[in-house]
């Protein structure tokens, strides 16, 4: 089993490196040829303005000429897997894959039309820009061999939204790097007797987040002795900002960023973390990076009711909750009851082992299931 991971995937997000690392411990030999060109960009849809698009797209098409002959002197393989973003890379790579006798696998993972038209709703529908998008994504999505996404209910999400058969897109979940994101008591540890819980949210500020719910949650809580810790920043921030500069709320603090090390750090010492909680249907369709990562650092987690959080929670505990989305007083009240639980059974501990695998290698196996779906039925 031979792979070749080409193209411009953002090797930055932990998407493009779990699935990287997990098909190597499934016994996958996985070939790199690839260039990075999204260093430093933390949000693609806040690249405004025609030149710097410009500027990036030239850096691409001039990174093909030499990403194409590096892949004409590769070894045979089967399989070309694109990591996400994947759109321009299937086009450029598909003759020369059939050429080589390969076929090519697209990680779909983030809709552009999905993302910038219908959840973060920065152009229309009718834009050109938004009929653009959807034609481009419609026909790499049928030039590749085989899509997928991250969880079943976006895979049939899609399928039904760029009309493809049921059953057409895969599903792959985002997992977890277990050797980062692991319980450690060298990072420290919460101490809720005595002390005010802290219940903590992370993550870039975009509309499927639902941050303005976290707030008002924090806002009916606000005579609570709980610190509420928000990390990041994005398309949100002005209008998080306006919310919390409107009434100002003295138990809950922002950082706008906070590296590898000093987020783990933050995860440990707190005492619930806060998953999604956007109406919007593609947060219903999602199961973001902070779930895996929390449930991976046996925190406790709040998040919203859906589909796609069924697929890895079957069954929600004290530890573990689920509220109807967009509903700041449900979210209110589970940071409540685990408050009052805790202080009550402190002892308790998350049971991972109540949940499905999630770890590098289980993602592994799920491509897999994809790419030699005959190696994992034997």
């Amino acid at each position: 089993m031979r792979v070749v991971l080409w193209g411009t995937c953002d090797l930055s997000k932990p998407r493009v490196r779990i699935l990287r690392d997990g098909l190597r411990a499934n016994g996958v030999e996985l070939i790199e040829c690839h260039v990075d060109l999204w260093s430093g960009v933390r949000d693609k849809s806040q690249i405004t303005g025609a030149r710097p698009w410009l500027r990036l797209l030239a850096r691409i098409l001039f990174a093909y000429p030499r990403l194409l002959w590096r892949y004409l002197l590769l070894p045979a393989h089967d399989w070309v897997l694109l990591g996400y973003p994947a759109v321009s890379d299937v086009f450029a790579i598909r003759m020369f894959a059939w050429l080589r006798g390969a076929r090519v696998a697209m990680d779909w993972f983030l809709s552009a039309y999905d993302t910038v038209v219908l959840d973060r709703r920065i152009v229309a529908p009718g834009h050109p820009l938004a009929r653009s998008l959807r034609t481009i994504e419609w026909l790499a999505v049928r030039t590749a061999d085989r899509a997928f996404m991250d969880t079943r209910a976006n895979a049939a999400r899609m399928e039904q939204l760029f009309s493809l058969r049921p059953g057409t897109c895969g599903w792959v979940w985002v997992g977890v790097e277990d050797e980062v994101f692991r319980t450690d008591p060298d990072l420290g540890a919460p101490q809720l007797a005595g002390t005010a819980p802290i219940v903590l949210f992370y993550g870039q500020f975009i509309p499927l987040h639902g941050i303005p719910v976290i707030i008002e949650a924090a806002r009916l809580l606000r005579d609570e002795p709980i610190d509420w810790l928000l990390i990041g920043t994005g398309q949100e921030a002005p209008r998080v900002r306006a919310l919390i500069d409107r009434e100002p709320l003295p138990h809950l603090r922002w950082i706008e960023w906070a590296d590898y090390p000093e987020l783990l750090r933050h995860i440990a010492k707190a005492d619930l973390c806060l998953g999604i909680f956007g109406t919007s249907d593609k947060a219903a369709s999602v199961i973001p990076n902070k779930v895996f990562q929390t449930l991976a650092m046996s925190k406790p987690l709040v998040t919203r009711d859906s589909a796609a959080i069924r697929e890895l929670i079957a069954a929600p505990s004290d530890l573990i909750q689920l509220v109807p989305a967009g509903d700041a007083a449900a979210l209110a009240e589970a940071v409540m009851h685990f408050c009052r639980h805790h202080r009550a059974h402190p002892q308790e501990r998350l049971a991972k082992d109540a949940l499905p695998r999630f770890d590098q290698a289980a993602i592994g196996r799920q491509l897999l299931a994809i790419l030699y779906p005959a190696s994992v039925a034997t």
